[in-house]
C-alpha cells in the first residue's frame, strides 16, 4: 500500500488544491478510517474515524481528534483521561480514503488501560516461524524501555549500577567507552562473527543512549534527524 503524507508544503503533491484536507476521499457518511501508530515503537494503537472537521482540528491543534459514529459528534482523544495522542505526521493511502496518524501517546490508547487497543490475539500463526529470521521483526519498544531505565538510574543513582558508574565518570571517559564499543563492533564485522555482531551492536546502542542522556539529548531527536534525512 502506498502511503502519502499530508503536508501543506509538499511540493511533490500533484494536486492543484492547496488545502491538504481536500486530498482525502471521505465516504458517503463523510468519514475515513484513521489508524493511530506510535511513531517511536511502530505499535498500532487504535482505529477510529475522522471527518473533515476532526482532521482539520487535528492538524491545527496537534492532538488527535475523531468523530464518534455512535454519538455523532467530535471527540478529542484523552479529553477525560488526559491520554492525549500528539500527532507528529499524518499519512494517507493510495486511494486517499484511509488515514495513518503517527503519534506520541501520553498514556494508554485503550479504555481498558492497555497500551494498545489491539492487545487480544485471535490466533497464532507460527507454523513457519524461523528463529533466525525472527530477528528481522522490528520492535523498537525495548529502546524506549531502556531509555526509561537509564533515566531512572540517573535520577536515583543506585549503588552498584554500571549506568551510574558511566554517568559519574564524566563526558571524556564516556566518549572513550563509546569509541571502544564502536571499535569492537567493527572488529566483529571484519571477522564475520554474526552473534558477536549482535552483542556488540547492543553494547554500542546502550552506551549511545547513556551518552545521549548525559548530554541532555534524546533518542527521539536522533530518530527525527534520520526521518528528515531520508525524507529528502
Amino acid at each position: 500500500m502506498v502511503m502519502k503524507m499530508i503536508d501543506k508544503n509538499n511540493q511533490s503533491e500533484k494536486n492543484d488544491r492547496k488545502d491538504p484536507v481536500e486530498m482525502i476521499d471521505f465516504d458517503s457518511r463523510g468519514l475515513a478510517p484513521a489508524i493511530v501508530q506510535d511513531i517511536r515503537t511502530g505499535d498500532v494503537l487504535m482505529l477510529a474515524y475522522m471527518n473533515e472537521e476532526s482532521l482539520r482540528r487535528t492538524i491545527e491543534d496537534g492532538r488527535a481528534h475523531f468523530f464518534s459514529r455512535s454519538r455523532q459528534k467530535l471527540w478529542l482523544k484523552g479529553e477525560t483521561s488526559e491520554n492525549y495522542q500528539y500527532v507528529q505526521r499524518i499519512k494517507y493511502d493510495c486511494d486517499a480514503d484511509a488515514l495513518l496518524l503517527e503519534a506520541i501517546p501520553a498514556g494508554p490508547a485503550c479504555h481498558t488501560g492497555e497500551e494498545t487497543c489491539f492487545y487480544r490475539e485471535l490466533s497464532e500463526t507460527s507454523h513457519h516461524f524461523d528463529e533466525k529470521s525472527g530477528r528481522n521483526r522490528l520492535d523498537y519498544s525495548i529502546l524506549d524501555e531502556l531509555r526509561e531505565i537509564i533515566t531512572s538510574r540517573d535520577e536515583k543513582r543506585p549503588d552498584g549500577s554500571y549506568t551510574v558508574e558511566l554517568l559519574e565518570a564524566g563526558d571524556e571517559e564516556m566518549a572513550k567507552k563509546l569509541g571502544e564499543e564502536g571499535v569492537e563492533l567493527a572488529l566483529s564485522a571484519v571477522q564475520n562473527e554474526e552473534e558477536e555482531i549482535y552483542r556488540e551492536s547492543a553494547d554500542l546502542i546502550y552506551h549511545l543512549l547513556v551518552m545521549l542522556n548525559s548530554q541532555g539529548l534524546s533518542l527521539a531527536g536522533v530518530l527525527s534527524e534520520l526521518r528528515e534525512r531520508f525524507r529528502q
